[in-house]
């Protein structure tokens, strides 16, 4: 059952008897195309099922608008091993996480050759990241036992080889690379004594993982760990020599949901699609029993018990997910009192209540909970994930918010925590200070919305926040926290355009346009970088190139804050008129009326429904606002 989890995606909900017919019903075009792609590919599919859908797709793509409300997203795969098979799945996968994938394979073998030539079929047109695929087959890891220079001299070539693929990505195509951890054989030669032993094929393959892992600090590679995901479900069941024998397949068919899911989980990632919050049941979730029953004495929550160590899992669970950043907050059917009780009182409880967030317990159907939830918090229904036991809630929450993730549970609650951690659903690409505080800043945020209903008014409501604002340019030392932002944010951003660590390094050092990130910090709490802007010059205009914000600080007056800066900039660099864009997704309907609100004047609406707004900079008037404003050593007020 435990491996079972992981071969076939147990967290995602059955397929339907009818699959095949559904695949065939998808419509032509259209967003309801894309829409039914998306709804099929949230199924725990087999091969079979994956490469249907993949046909699907494929036919759809013929069409200009065959998976619109789907985003492109364009991977190049360079492997030393045979991957025909795998594009397929990763084509029908990356649907799931709501991705139009086109795959560019390259010819077998021809790993280096490919990489290097900047004429090569590979990068014939704009790419969003290269797949790195390779098999320790394929690469120059040998040396003889006890041999400590032989094994270091052929561990450091190794790396090299992968550094020169590297480097010819990033020159020719300007986009990261994904780094695959190489899976290692499970025989040995020397038994144990196999790790201790330089120059065995353990030995070299694990050197050149953490080699390979420790490489990407300084860049904007992503790492795919399928040396951990190969050892999680066995690698004697991972490698079949049969299939490499017979035609180099890396490892057996039986993964490749597993193997397709892991690498779009990471794409989704690197595009800002994580979640962020988890929402948790309470009986049979949290603890064993329901509280309102049992008692506070009668609930399964101990040390030495079976059942109870089981939920303990799930709260230590949570809990080491909080302290990577992700929001808790409780959804339960409950009466308030009741359902806070085993958070005070019980000794055995790991979770209290000042890990939540927001605690929703009432008589509310879940989903409407999980609405509120979201608004407190100020995070989009897609940042949710809704851990429940009850299969009938899980079935209501999913019908109603299909945005919502929510992992099936095994009927054995030892299980639970595994099958919430295999989901992938808090994929990281990085981590940071502000990562590790997000926590902290929403749920002080849910306080700040608290003192918003006590202070009678909004502007006493701000004064009391006692906010201070702070300007600077896109530096090094924020570089990565801002391509995070511009990769995550969805609600609050005008544009939707992506860009990779190193683009945003050629905007600082670029002398015409005009860059921008924010900090705020309040008597609550520091929130971190909480707006991005990307100002580029065009005939003594400034085009609006990127307006970001987090929603969490929104009603602020913030971006009203954000405006004075720009203005301020832009005369003092004698520009005399911003630009801005507003491109309608189905997310960022937020700001749809943004540039209106801050006194823009409508120049056109375009046939895609993009509006095109006018500021003249000399006719503006800066609003006063209680914000206290600081700038960066250098920038300009």
């Amino acid at each position: 059952m435990a491996n079972q989890i992981y071969e076939e995606l147990s967290w995602l909900p059955r397929p339907p008897e009818d699959f095949s017919a559904l695949c065939k019903s998808v419509p032509e075009a259209g967003t309801a195309s894309g829409r039914a792609i998306r709804s099929l590919a949230c199924y725990a599919l087999d091969e079979n099922q994956l490469n249907r859908l993949a046909r699907v797709i494929a036919a759809r793509r013929t069409r200009a608008d065959g998976l619109a409300s789907l985003a492109p997203y364009r991977l190049g795969i360079l492997s030393n091993a045979t991957i025909d098979f795998l594009v397929p799945a990763l084509v029908a996968t990356a649907a799931r996480y709501g991705f139009a994938l086109e795959c560019v394979t390259t010819p077998f073998g021809q790993v280096l050759q490919t990489a290097l030539d900047a004429t090569s079929a590979l990068y014939c047109a704009p790419l969003d990241a290269v797949l790195l695929a390779l098999d320790y087959r394929g690469l120059p890891l040998s040396g003889g036992p006890a041999d400590e220079p032989a094994a270091a001299a052929a561990i450091a070539l190794a790396l090299e080889q992968v550094n020169m693929i590297r480097s010819a990505v990033h020159d020719h195509a300007g986009v990261p690379c994904i780094l695959q951890t190489l899976a290692r054989p499970p025989e040995t030669c020397f038994g144990s004594l196999d790790l201790a032993m330089p120059g065995t094929e353990r030995n070299l393959i694990d050197a050149f993982n953490r080699g390979l892992a420790a490489s990407i600090d300084k860049t904007q590679d992503l790492l795919l760990d399928i040396a951990g995901i190969a050892e999680t479900v066995g690698l004697a069941d991972w490698h079949d020599p049969t299939l490499w024998n017979l035609g180099k397949i890396p490892f057996s068919n039986r993964f490749l949901p597993l193997y397709a899911d892991v690498t779009c989980r990471l794409v989704a990632s690197q595009r800002g699609k994580s979640r962020r919050c988890l929402i948790l049941d309470l009986d049979n979730t949290v603890w064993g029993g329901v509280i309102g029953d049992d008692g506070l004495e009668g609930i399964a929550l101990a040390q030495g018990d079976a059942e109870g160590e089981a939920f303990l899992s799930v709260q230590r669970t949570a809990l080491a997910l909080r302290d990577r950043g992700i929001v808790l907050a409780v959804s339960s059917k409950n009466h308030d009192a009741t359902a806070r009780l085993p958070f005070q009182k019980h000794p055995e409880m790991l979770l209290r209540e000042n890990h939540i967030a927001v605690f929703q317990a009432n008589w509310n159907d879940k989903a409407t909970n999980i609405k509120a939830i979201a608004s407190e918090l100020s995070l989009g229904l897609e940042s949710m994930v809704f851990l429940d036991d009850n299969p009938a809630e899980r079935g209501l929450v999913r019908q109603i918010l299909p945005e919502v993730a929510i992992p099936e549970l095994p009927a054995d609650p030892a299980l639970y925590a595994r099958t919430l951690l295999a989901s992938g659903y808090f994929e990281s690409i990085a981590f940071s200070k502000e990562d590790r505080e997000r926590a902290d800043f929403y749920q002080n945020n849910a306080k700040r919305l608290a003192l918003q209903g006590k202070a009678g008014d909004v502007d006493s409501y701000l004064r009391s926040l006692d906010m201070t604002i702070h300007f600077a340019p896109f530096d090094a030392l924020g570089r990565s926290r801002i391509t995070q932002l511009i990769n995550k944010s969805n609600q609050f951003n005008l544009t939707t355009k992506r860009y990779t660590e190193m683009a945003v390094a050629q905007l600082e050092a670029d002398p015409s346009a005009f860059t921008l990130q924010v900090r705020l910090k309040d008597n609550f709490g520091d929130n971190g970088m909480i707006s991005v802007v990307i100002c580029k010059e065009s005939e003594g205009d400034w085009l609006i190139d990127t307006w970001l914000m987090s929603c969490r600080v929104l009603g602020r007056g913030v971006e009203r804050a954000v405006l004075n800066e720009v203005v301020a900039n832009a005369r003092s660099r004698g520009i005399s008129r911003l630009i801005g864009k507003y491109i309608p997704t189905d997310r960022n309907q937020l700001v749809e009326d943004h540039f209106e609100k801050l006194g823009f004047v409508l120049l056109e609406t375009t046939s895609d429904a993009t509006t095109v707004w006018e500021l003249l900079t000399k006719s503006y008037e800066p609003v006063d606002l209680p914000i206290t404003v600081e700038h960066a050593l250098g920038a300009t007020a």
